[in-house]
């Protein structure tokens, strides 16, 4: 025990710091539990979404009868009085209007798991819950035996039939679209050109492939499959409409890994459905990726550039100084700020001359004077800019004043020096500077809703069709579609799930780009530390 008056010792204890160590200390154990229990929440979540879940058939004290998925459970109290209930999913939501049913604990008479539930996952109206009737071939009933069978070789089709609508199909109206165009130019150059040839033949193509859609259709229709509900009603579906069917409460622990599976496949390498409740994403992952990488080429130079001339080439003095208040006050401004100058700016005024200028005969349809993936990313960069400039500035603050006067003492120039000895060992603080950008303007999405994210993307700004870039169409993107999922579809409870996993794989892809980005800044520092030696 020290020996000290108490007051002397509190002093000590302040004068030493001890106090706001302990503070200090205390809020980074806050921070770091609070960014955990974020992410334990997310993991948990997210993950959990597509393992599947038995079928209970639960029915109430008044005979109504409800199959479906618990997905939650809740307590409240209603007029002083403890309540208890469960949130099922039904499914049919073209049956009953909704997706989820609330059931009452007091109200149940019986829970039963029926081995001949099924699940079935719908292209369109979401999944269906019940039993099936019968598997018919033109009307004619078959055994049930191979309903498995013939639901596989009817997506095929239906894969056959997507691929004809969207590639065969889409490539020809491309062609056809861009055979017009030139017609249309040719006639704004006041000259002649015939397309009548090459468009008789884009058309005989069309028809020669509507033939084959038409059989494949026809052919489709034959093979059906009657389900009904809990309640008796019936629906009868084409069997290509199912993507897929399991018996729920007959699942071993590895039939149930192998859906779980095979919705996590579907998940990233299919384009969603169902107002982007169900199916994948792999359109936003495409859109996220690419808009980041054309984010990073362009703020990179920008940012290097305007860094350089700020810290060896500009004199020192009150105007430095205040660029240098404005480029920090840039990065605290709003990004929906940025966003508007976006659209106003490079969506409008440099788009829309790039149109009068270089695409004339589209006028007034816009190619570049409406938002896009180029203007988007475009925006981003001048959002992460200042983060680069500082970044970089400190980098080359660090590189030590001799080794410039070692340059120039052997005779190089000033940009000689900052080519060949500044400019490589403060590459590492460089990357630094691109990390943070890219891991702020990958999950940026104010600025994105007005200058080129759509809901849902019908093509994708690389395909095969000339000029085979498309830098001017609209793309979807991981956080435009955690916010339209979670707060604009048609059901709440529906989309959920698919909020938990759609952020999931967006931390993952953003961790994914900066370990790849620190990968690269640490062999840089490597490389360059161990050159001074």
């Amino acid at each position: 025990m020290s020996a000290l008056p108490y007051r002397q010792r509190r002093t000590s204890l302040t004068a030493r710091g001890e106090p706001m160590v302990w503070l200090t200390g205390a809020g980074l154990a806050v921070a770091t539990l609070m960014i955990s229990g974020l992410l334990l929440l997310v993991i948990l979540n997210g993950t959990a979404t597509f393992w599947p879940k038995p079928l209970r058939l639960v029915t109430l004290a008044n005979g109504q009868q409800f199959l479906g998925e618990a997905t939650r459970y809740e307590t409240l109290v209603r007029e002083g009085v403890l309540v208890e209930r469960v949130l099922l999913r039904t499914g049919n939501f073209d049956l009953y209007g909704d997706d989820f049913k609330w059931v009452n604990l007091r109200d149940l008479q019986r829970v039963e798991y029926p081995l001949d539930a099924w699940l079935f996952e719908r292209q369109e109206w979401g999944p269906f819950i019940g039993y099936i009737r019968a598997v018919r071939i033109d009307g004619v009933p078959v055994t049930l035996e191979q309903f498995e069978t013939l639901r596989r070789d009817a997506r095929q089709r239906f894969r056959q039939i997507r691929h004809l609508e969207k590639h065969v199909i889409g490539g020809i109206n491309a062609r056809l679209e861009a055979l017009r165009l030139q017609q249309r130019r040719a006639e704004l150059q006041s000259k002649t050109l015939d397309i009548s040839d090459k468009r008789a033949a884009l058309e005989a193509k069309y028809n020669e492939v509507t033939a084959q859609l038409t059989a494949l259709r026809r052919e489709d229709q034959r093979f059906t499959v009657l389900l009904a509900e809990a309640g008796g009603r019936t629906k009868e579906l084409r069997l290509s409409e199912i993507v897929r069917a399991y018996p729920a409460n007959r699942l071993t622990t590895t039939q149930q890994a192998r859906v779980y599976l095979s919705r996590w496949w579907e998940f990233l390498t299919s384009e969603p459905r169902e107002a982007n409740t169900e199916g994948g994403v792999l359109p936003a992952i495409f859109g996220t990726v690419l808009m980041t990488l054309i984010m990073s080429v362009a703020v990179a130079p920008f940012g290097v550039i305007a860094a350089l001339y700020l810290r060896e080439y500009a004199r020192q003095g009150p105007l430095l100084s205040a660029v240098r208040i404005a480029v920090n006050n840039l990065a605290g401004v709003p990004s929906i700020v940025f966003g508007v100058f976006g659209l106003g700016f490079f969506c409008y005024v440099v788009g829309g001359t790039i149109d009068s200028l270089l695409y004339p005969e589209k006028l007034p349809t816009p190619t570049f004077g409406t938002g896009g993936i180029l203007w988007a990313s475009l925006t981003l960069a001048l959002l992460t800019v200042p983060v680069v400039i500082v970044a970089t500035e400190e980098a080359l603050a660090a590189v030590p004043r001799s080794m410039r006067e070692g340059s120039y003492a052997c005779g190089a120039s000033k940009w000689q020096t900052i080519w060949r000895i500044v400019l490589p060992r403060a590459m590492p603080g460089v990357m630094t500077g691109l990390i943070l950008a890219m891991a702020r303007g990958a999950g940026e999405v104010a600025p994105l809703m007005i200058t080129g994210v759509v809901k849902l993307a019908p093509e994708l700004p690389i395909d095969g069709n000339p000029p085979f870039f498309h830098l001017s169409r609209s793309f979807m993107h991981l956080g435009f579609h955690i916010y339209d999922v979670g707060f604009q579809s048609r059901n709440s409870e529906a989309g959920k799930p698919m909020v938990y996993t759609t952020t999931l794989l967006l931390i993952l892809l953003i961790a994914l780009l900066n370990i790849s980005a620190i990968y690269i800044r640490n062999r840089l520092r490597r490389r360059f530390v161990g050159a001074q030696f």
